[in-house]
C-alpha cells in the first residue's frame, strides 16, 4: 500500500509537470459580453502565453450561470476543463431551499477567486435623492410605492437590494427582468427607478448624467469610483458585492490544481490584465483553493441567514 501510494504521488506529479498538452476549454455560465466573458477573454491568453496551448472559450448560458456550473461539474477530471463561476449561482442560489442538480460545494473542486466586483446602486435622475440617507427618507416616506429593478429572482442584484432594504428597514417594490440590458433600458426611460448593478455596465451612463451614481455596495470605497460614497457609510456593516471564481473537476489532481492556480495568479499580477479589470471595477482577489472554499461558505452563510430572516422566497 505504501508502494502504491508513493506511486501515485509520483504519476500525479508527473503529470502536473507535462501539463497542459493539449487545448483547454473554459466553461463560461452566461452569454458572450457579460462580465465572466470578459474577464475569462482577458486571462486566458495570458495562459495560452505561458503554456503554448489554446485556451478556448465555451459560452454555456442558462439558468441563472446553474446549466454551465453542472457542465463542468461533468468534465473528466484531469485539468483541461475549467468554468469562470459567479457569486449568484454559486453561493445564493444554493441558499434558498430550491432544487439545483449540482451541489456547489461538492460537486465542483475550486482553483482560485479571480475578482470581487463591487456593485453601483443607480438611479433614474428624476427621482430627487442623491445619497443613501435620502433615498432611505424617501422609502421610509413612501412605503411600497418605490420600485427596483434586478436580473430575475434570486439573482445577486436582487439579493443586493433585499439587504438594503432589511439593514435599512425600508420597503421597496421588486421588477425582476431577464437581463441586465432591458433593466437598464427600462430604467433610462423612467419604468423602473433603481437598480444595483456592475460598474462596467453604467459608469458611462452615470457620467454622462443620465443616471445617478448614488452608492457602491462594497464595505469600503470603490478605486474605480472613488468619489462614490459606500452604502455601509450610511448603513454601518452593508456589504454586497459580486464575485467571480475558477472551478474544474472534483478528482482533478492537486498538482495540476496547484498549477492552475498559480498561473492564474501570475495573470492577475499582468499589467495588461490589472489594467483592464480596474476599468471594469474589478479588483483582483486571488487566493489558495482552500481559501476559495472557506470564502464560500462564509458567502453562503451570509445569504442563507438574510434569505431566512428577510422571509425571501423564490418565485
Amino acid at each position: 500500500m505504501c508502494a502504491f501510494a508513493v506511486l501515485s504521488v509520483t504519476v500525479f506529479s508527473t503529470h502536473a509537470q507535462v501539463y497542459p498538452t493539449k487545448p483547454i476549454r473554459v466553461i463560461v455560465p452566461t452569454a458572450p459580453g457579460g462580465p465572466s466573458d470578459a474577464y475569462v477573454r482577458t486571462i486566458a491568453p495570458k495562459l495560452t502565453e505561458a503554456w503554448g496551448q489554446p485556451v478556448v472559450v465555451d459560452n454555456r448560458s442558462g439558468a441563472g450561470g446553474v446549466i454551465g456550473l453542472e457542465i463542468a461539474s461533468r468534465a473528466a477530471p484531469d485539468g483541461y476543463t475549467l468554468t469562470l463561476g459567479a457569486s449568484g449561482a454559486l453561493v445564493i442560489l444554493p441558499a434558498f431551499s430550491t432544487r439545483m442538480p449540482i451541489d456547489t460545494f461538492r460537486d465542483l473542486a475550486p482553483v482560485t477567486l479571480v475578482v470581487v466586483n463591487p456593485q453601483l446602486l443607480v438611479m433614474h435622475p428624476g427621482l430627487g435623492p442623491s445619497t443613501i440617507k435620502d433615498l432611505i427618507a424617501l422609502a421610509k416616506s413612501k412605503p411600497g410605492q418605490l420600485n427596483y429593478a434586478s436580473v430575475g429572482h434570486g439573482s445577486s442584484p436582487h439579493m443586493g437590494m433585499e439587504m438594503l432594504k432589511a439593514m435599512a428597514g425600508i420597503n421597496l417594490v421588486h421588477v425582476p427582468y431577464k437581463g441586465a440590458s432591458p433593466a437598464i433600458a427600462d430604467m433610462l426611460g423612467g419604468q423602473v427607478q433603481m437598480m444595483f448593478t456592475s460598474m462596467a455596465a453604467v459608469l458611462p451612463l452615470v457620467r454622462s448624467g443620465k443616471l445617478k451614481g448614488i452608492a457602491v455596495g462594497s464595505a469600503k470605497r470603490s478605486p474605480a469610483v472613488p468619489e462614490i460614497p459606500a452604502v455601509a457609510e450610511t448603513v454601518p456593516n452593508f456589504d454586497y458585492v459580486t464575485w467571480f471564481a475558477f472551478y474544474t473537476s472534483v478528482g482533478t489532481p492537486a498538482p495540476i490544481i496547484n498549477k492552475l492556480n498559480a498561473e492564474i495568479h501570475r495573470a492577475l499580477a499582468d499589467a495588461q490584465v490589472a489594467k483592464f479589470l480596474a476599468a471594469q471595477g474589478a479588483e483582483p482577489t486571488p487566493t489558495t483553493p482552500a481559501g476559495l472554499t472557506a470564502f464560500m461558505r462564509t458567502e453562503h452563510e451570509r445569504w442563507k441567514k438574510l434569505i431566512k430572516s428577510a422571509n425571501i422566497k423564490m418565485e
